[in-house]
């Protein structure tokens, strides 16, 4: 069997390996339909976060199927149709969701290819394919491929294509694609490609956006629709005073509520009699407080002394405690810093949205849920009391788009908040919209996270030991990974079902807390300690990156402040440390093609330089990052002039695709680094709003350059989440630069400049 190089996941299951998603959703008619004429249905298992996932699997499906764009037809994720791929996270989306339709496409060409030659007695070599169609190529095709390609679907098979051996649909019948692929299809090499890297093409879900037409899951509206509101406590284990069903009695004519423990439902006919009768009742209920908050000044001492559960995931060589003692003439120097990132929140501008209809035992479910199946399971496991005759196959999820997010917000909360009031009112759709305050307090945040780094260079600046010890909580509480849903309501109702612990997956898998804790640079030896915490005074789970990005931004400042402490140049201690090859062409990449880097010498006081690089998850997109920043007066904002990156994605196969990824990526770690952090007293966050919350804007964006090099033999792979951490360390580096001190907490924020600049002035 042969597959493609670079796809393949060894999976240990005894099954012939498939590529990505192929290998556990193996029958081609969960990928593929060729049922209306002229038209490529394609179904995907991922789902579209303005990523253009749908726009780069068209791109996959036109090019091995040799059709139109404009006739390959993609659908987004629905438990109802298509392949189940899990979560859409990890910057995995064109690699195991590409590479499995890839592979699928080529096998599906080779058994039309077939069936064309069988059929028309014509050599399976002399068969050429064109815009759906197969020819002889000896005579060739009855209008030129140019042509073709432009045609819209549905016009591009008339009459004129009489002198066609066949076309996809003519060969094809569904009973056809009703098997489990082969694995044999070759997809096409890299001479024969049209598409892939090479050809801008309109984004599938960006017009709509762009001309305000309806399309995110805000939009939609469904006949006979009834608006839903929560009130929730401040907390997690705040608990509800006395008075709730007194102030309920109140509520205004036409608004329905109830009380369930601690989860407080309203319904009316309208959004805004909905919200008037939130606002109003909020202001009569009482919370009582639970346990106290820890102290957001002192987070980095909370996480070093939380109860917390120690893993080693990796170790090699001999560690720093079993190292020659520094007395030595030639021991060399230990050098060790510790760094800090805060609690985040996602900040999706749209605040988290579902509709949900109960119909006589059937559920369906509409959701910007990034897991649709893994949401269904927990479904399943949080309605067992009361409908505990439902199972997965009773209820549909179909996904549609949600404005804004990476990661584990409030989708699927607000999915179950729209369930649970739907089930009581059988046969009319229920639409529950969070507000900001909502969105900013009760969404999962991503972890506090404190990384302390040690490391030994030799007495010729070679680096022999280096140890990562990180403390933090888990980085993913999704739903369907635990005995007990990981949704909110459920945690809050009067038969209360504990929220599982945030978890880390293997560092094997990507990792969660540790992801990239492990330097990409040549170490003879290195140990990784990982303190999980086993408390969650706030909840946390998937952030964009995980870990990656509190990581890489210790790993490369610690980088850059050990080349200093040496007097050498950054750059230079950097490639003397690599063996890697596609990461040195990153660095030199950009350092080649970068404007304003070979002057940096000549800059005025107050401009500052910073390089950094990572390999996301160490298997996944290698990036490196330039940043030119300036410093004004010091209580005033650091300003972001320049951000140059360069990134090896592999095979690139929607080029404006991945620079808009690389783009996006690094203004949210830009505005991560310089501005956001979750902001809570001892009883509440209190970050409830964009004043509270600030988040990057539209006049602080940078010039911002990606130079993108394709390796179209290898594997292609994600570029979503690679900018996160390199970003942030050019920054933290450039503002040393400029300041010549060193910022080691986030966000690199006015308040924490002064902080460090009078902690170096007492020193």
């Amino acid at each position: 069997m042969a597959v493609p190089r670079g796809f393949t996941i060894e999976r240990g299951d005894g099954q012939v390996p498939l590529p990505g998603s192929l290998h556990t959703n193996r029958r081609l008619s969960q990928w593929l339909a060729f049922s209306e004429p002229g038209v490529v249905q394609v179904y995907t298992g991922k789902v579209e976060l303005g990523q253009g996932i749908l726009t780069a699997l068209q791109l996959l499906a036109a090019e091995e199927l040799d059709v139109p764009l404009a006739a390959v037809r993609v659908h987004s994720a629905s438990t109802a149709h298509g392949p189940d791929e899990g979560v859409t996270s990890g910057s995995l989306s064109v690699q195991d969701s590409g590479g499995a339709l890839r592979q699928a496409c080529a096998e599906v060409r080779a058994m039309a290819l077939q069936r064309a030659a069988e059929q028309s007695g014509v050599p399976l070599a002399d068969i050429a394919v064109s815009a759906g169609c197969f020819f002889d190529r000896r005579s060739g095709p009855a209008a030129a491929p140019e042509m073709l390609a432009g045609l819209p679907a549905g016009r591009a098979f008339d009459a004129s294509f009489a002198a066609s051996l066949g076309s996809y649909w003519s060969l094809l019948r569904a009973a056809h694609l009703d098997r489990e692929t082969t694995g044999t299809g070759q997809p096409k090499a890299a001479a024969a490609r049209r598409w892939l890297g090479r050809t801008a093409v309109p984004r599938l879900d960006l017009a709509d956006k762009v001309y305000g037409q309806p399309r995110f899951i805000h939009d939609l509206r469904l006949p006979g629709l009834l608006h839903g509101r929560v009130l929730r406590p401040p907390t997690l284990d705040a608990a509800l005073a006395p008075g709730a069903a007194e102030a309920l009695a109140e509520l205004p004519a036409g608004v329905r509520g109830w009380v369930d423990g601690r989860f407080i439902a309203l319904l009316a006919t309208s959004e805004r009699v909905a919200d008037a009768a939130a606002a109003s009742l909020a202001g009569r209920l009482r919370w009582l407080p639970g346990a106290a908050l820890p102290d957001a000044h002192g987070l980095p001492a909370f996480l070093q002394t939380a109860p917390c559960q120690t893993t080693v995931p990796i170790e090699r060589g001999e560690t720093l405690s079993d190292a020659e003692p520094d007395t030595k003439p030639d021991a060399g120097t230990r050098h060790h810093a510790r760094y800090f990132k805060p609690y985040l929140a996602h900040a999706s501008i749209g605040p988290s949205c579902a509709i949900a209809c109960w119909q006589g035992g059937r559920l369906q479910v509409w959701t910007h849920s990034q897991g649709i199946h893994n949401l269904r399971d927990d479904l399943v496991l949080a309605l067992a009391r009361e409908t505990p005759a439902l199972t997965k196959s009773d209820i549909d999820i179909h996904h549609v788009e949600g404005a804004g997010c990476y990661g584990h917000n409030g989708a699927d909360d607000v999915a179950f908040d729209a369930v649970l009031m739907a089930l009581r009112c059988p046969g009319q759709p229920v639409r529950v919209l969070w507000s900001r305050a909502d969105e900013l307090t009760h969404s999962p945040f991503g972890a506090a996270h404190l990384v302390a780094l040690s490391a030994r260079l030799d007495a010729r600046g070679r680096i022999t030991h280096w140890q990562h010890e990180l403390w933090a909580n888990g980085y993913s509480s999704r739903p369907g990974r635990a005995a007990t849903p990981s949704l909110l309501a459920a945690s809050q109702r009067a038969e209360a079902m504990a929220l599982p612990l945030p978890i880390n997956p293997p560092l094997a898998a990507g990792g969660g807390a540790d992801r990239n804790a492990v330097p990409g640079y040549a170490l003879p030896n290195l140990k990784v300690i990982n303190h999980r915490l086993t408390v969650m005074p706030l909840r946390t789970s998937a952030l964009r990156a995980l870990g990656a990005y509190a990581n890489v931004f210790a790993i490369e400042s610690f980088i850059d402040e050990l080349a200093r402490a040496r007097d050498e140049c950054p750059l230079a201690f950097r490639r003397r440390h690599l063996d890697d090859p596609r990461a040195l062409a990153v660095l030199d990449c950009v350092v080649q093609r970068c404007a304003w880097w070979a002057g940096r010498s000549s800059e005025p006081e107050g401009v500052g330089h910073g390089l950094a690089w990572a390999r996301y998850k160490n298997s996944g997109a290698w990036c490196a990052v330039l940043a030119r920043v300036q410093l004004g007066h010091l209580g005033q904002a650091l300003r972001v002039l320049d951000l140059e990156l360069a990134v090896d994605v592999g095979m690139v196969v929607d080029l404006d695709g991945v620079i808009n990824q690389i783009e996006g990526g690094a203004l949210q770690s830009l505005s991560w680094t310089l501005k956001e952090q979750v902001a809570f007293d001892a009883q509440a966050v209190t970050s409830t709003d964009w004043p509270a919350y600030p988040v990057l804007r539209f006049s602080e964006v940078p010039a911002l350059r990606v130079h993108v090099l394709d390796r179209p033999d290898e594997a292609p792979l994600g570029a979503g989440e690679a900018a996160q951490g390199p970003v942030a360390a050019a920054l933290a580096n450039a503002l040393h630069d400029a300041l010549g001190v060193r910022l080691r907490s986030l966000p690199l924020n006015a308040d924490n400049i002064l902080r460090a600049v009078h902690a170096a002035d007492a020193t």
